[in-house]
This record gives structure tokens, sequence and C-alpha cells, in this order.
């Protein structure tokens, strides 16, 4: 198969969709000689900044000189992005190689036939093993307790903090939702939180307690070096640091340091022009809009800025237009380019209802509405409301940090 071919095969498995449960994927990893057995992992669950979390900590295993492996979703641009060693993504030679050892076991497993992730979290074990990586740093996909990431035993778990997300998949009370989350304590291995929530806290505490988990509890941001910005990236930072020091491996401190300082984590809250000055944002729930908004004031202060949002309709997108709409003059509602996409319409509608005083614009696209603000010579642009839009925003505007993608379906492959 040909690097195209391969995506457009991944992009058929799709068509299966999400489904919770650890049952196909031990089969399938079974299949395979379980690779995850030869590895060693941290691994990380979390409503937001899990990704952050995750980016951090491979920044500083990588400096400390272990050979990392980093598994997250989404992608922003190129499939490839998913698997990184030491800040290296797979080649698009291994993506069609390491398809091609999996065809023949997707075609033998029985019962359901595995999801997408399912099938991508299988080949990242493979690929990892494959390359002898020392840890790998390993992210939640949804959830934890029936994700497919949580076949392993990690080093260390941890959870970066609870809020309302998926709520359609993992409950509608911060109880509920951090009963799954902590799905991926496992007996006697120490765990890691910087849940904030109380009634979030009690269930991690009780879970903890049950398996016999050394907790740690984040309780304030690090005062170090950290390029990413927004303060709660410094609680982000800290929960890393408190991981790694968790988890066992040797760290020095001059490598925390050295690491945090080199972390690279595209697309979360990153100023990607000057003239005019463009943020892009992957805030997909009203908890991240919530932090956004105070990044902005924190960076920016009262300056005028645009809006171009776009969310997914799983989302609730009518608190993130309560939250963000009130501190924009102007606002561009666009499609995601995803097939679940909300209504720019209805974004509208809940943009006027927060800000009647703003402009609010329906857009047809993120191009469209970019050339009409910049246009416009706005003072602050930023794109936000979903991760895919971001990655749109890097795929077709003229910002340099990321290469376009070799085949268009990279985009919308969830």
């Amino acid at each position: 198969m040909t690097y195209p071919e391969t995506i457009e095969f991944l992009y058929g498995i799709r068509l299966f969709g999400q489904k919770l449960g650890l049952e196909t994927m031990n089969e399938l990893l079974r299949r395979l000689g379980n690779p995850h057995h030869d590895l060693r992992f941290i691994h990380v669950a979390g409503t937001n900044g899990k990704g952050s979390v995750a980016a951090m900590t491979h920044a500083v295993l990588t400096h400390a000189a272990y050979k990392t492996g980093l598994y997250t979703s989404p992608h922003l641009v190129s499939f490839c992005e998913r698997f990184q060693i030491n800040g290296t993504p797979i080649t698009e030679t291994d993506v069609v190689r390491h398809v091609e050892l999996l065809r023949p076991v997707l075609d033998q497993t029985t019962g359901r036939p595995p999801t997408f992730f399912e099938v991508v979290t299988a080949m990242a074990l493979n690929y990892f093993r494959e390359q002898r990586v020392d840890v790998v740093v390993w992210e939640t996909g949804l959830g934890g307790r029936l994700d497919a990431t949580n076949v392993v035993t990690p080093l260390v778990s941890v959870i970066t903090n609870i809020a309302h997300d998926h709520m359609q998949y993992l409950g509608h009370t911060l109880h509920e939702i951090a009963e799954e989350k902590s799905g991926i304590i496992k007996p006697g291995v120490p765990v890691v939180t910087a849940s904030r929530d109380e009634e979030a806290l009690s269930v991690i505490r009780r879970v903890c307690a049950q398996h016999g988990c050394a907790l740690t509890e984040v309780t304030g941001p690090l005062d170090y070096d950290v390029p990413l910005l927004g303060d709660h990236q410094r609680w982000n930072a800290a929960t890393a640091v408190a991981a790694l020091q968790a988890s066992g491996l040797r760290v020095t401190p001059s490598q925390l340091r050295g690491g945090l300082r080199h972390t690279r984590w595209p697309g979360r809250f990153q100023i990607v022009s000057r003239h005019p000055v463009v943020v892009l944002d992957g805030a997909h729930n009203s908890a991240a809009a919530e932090t956004l908004a105070v990044t902005l004031r924190q960076q920016f202060g009262s300056r005028r800025f645009t809006l171009i949002v776009g969310v997914l309709r799983d989302k609730n997108y009518d608190q993130m237009c309560g939250i963000l709409a009130p501190l924009a003059d102007r606002i561009y509602c666009v499609p995601v380019n995803s097939e679940r996409t909300s209504d720019p319409a209805e974004l509208a509608r809940w943009c006027r209802q927060a800000n009647p005083a703003a402009e609010v614009i329906v857009s047809g696209s993120l191009v469209e509405a970019y050339e009409r603000a910049i246009t416009r010579r706005e003072d602050v642009i930023l794109i936000t409301g979903s991760l895919f839009l971001v990655g749109e925003a890097f795929a077709r505007l003229p910002f340099p940090a990321m290469k376009m993608p070799a085949y268009e379906r990279e985009l919308v492959l969830q």
C-alpha cells in the first residue's frame, strides 16, 4: 500500500465508530504477541491538560537520554504526529508497514470489528516494541477504565484533572467521570493527580486506597521556565515533574529544567503570527474555555480581539460560547472539518445571546473567516473551539509551524 492508501484504509475503519471496552483490544494484542508486556509506561488521563503533561514528560525524558516514545491523540495535521520517539514522528513508510502487519490480525479477530482507535493503539505498541524504547508516555483517548490504552500496567498513573466532557460516554457528574478516569489506577502503582475538585478527589483517593496506591496530589504550579503560555501550563509542569518523580526513573533537577524548557506542544495557546497577532488554541470544552479566557487576559490585557470559533456538536458549545463570546468584538462562527461539526448558525445564536453587542458572522469556512478578519486589520485574532479546527488552521492558513498534510484525508482522520 502507499501512504495515501493506508490513510484511506484507516479512514474506512472509522465506520465502526467509538466503542469502549478492552476485550477486542486484548485479543488484538494477544495475536501480536502482547507487545505491551515488553514496554514501560507513564499513563496519562484527565479531562484537560493530559496532552501537555505528556509532552512535558516526554521532553524531560528525552533530555535525560531515555529513548522515549510518545503516544497522543488526536493529531493536528499529520497522522504521524501520534507516534513519536524523542520528538521525531514515525515515518510514513513505517506507518504503511505497521498497518500492513496489522491487517491479517484484524481479519482474525472474533466478535466485533476493532475500532479505529484500537487499531492505532495496537499499532503504537507494536512500533514502540520494535524500536525498543526505554519508556512510553501513554495518553488515554477517551476516559480511562474502558479506554483502549488501559491494557498496560504503568510505572505511574496520572490523572491531570476532572471536568465535564464526553458525558455521553463517561457520565454526567464529576463523580461519575472521576470513576471512569480512575479506572487507569492499578494495584500498587503510584498515582499523581492535579485535580482540585473535592468531589473528584474523593473518588481518586478512595480508589487509590482500595488498590494500595501511593497518591501524590499536586497542590500548586511549578515555578520553572516553561515555553507553553498560561498559568495552567505551570500546573501541568508540576504534574509532569511529580509523575517523573513517582515513576522511579532517574532524572536530575537540571534534566527536569532543561527538558521543560524544550517542550513543544503545538496548538495550545500558540501565537503563530505577530502582524496581526494570531493565537491558536485547542480548547474544546467549557473548562478549557475558562482557562483560555484567563490566559487571554493575562497575555493581552484589554486589547480588542476577534474570535473565530468552530466546535464539534457533541461538546458543550453553549457554555463555551457563553465564556468566550463576551470577550470579543467580532465573532466568526465556522464549521469544523468533520462530520461531527456543530452548525455554525447554532454557534452564532449562542454567541449573540452571550454578547449582544458583538458583530457575529456565520462563515462558510475557516479560510473565508480568516481572510475577512485579516482584511479588517483586527488587533488579536483567536482561532479556537476544537483541535481539529486548529489542525485545519495549520494546514490551510499561512502559518509556517506545521507542514501540509501529505493526504487531505488526514485532516479528518479522528
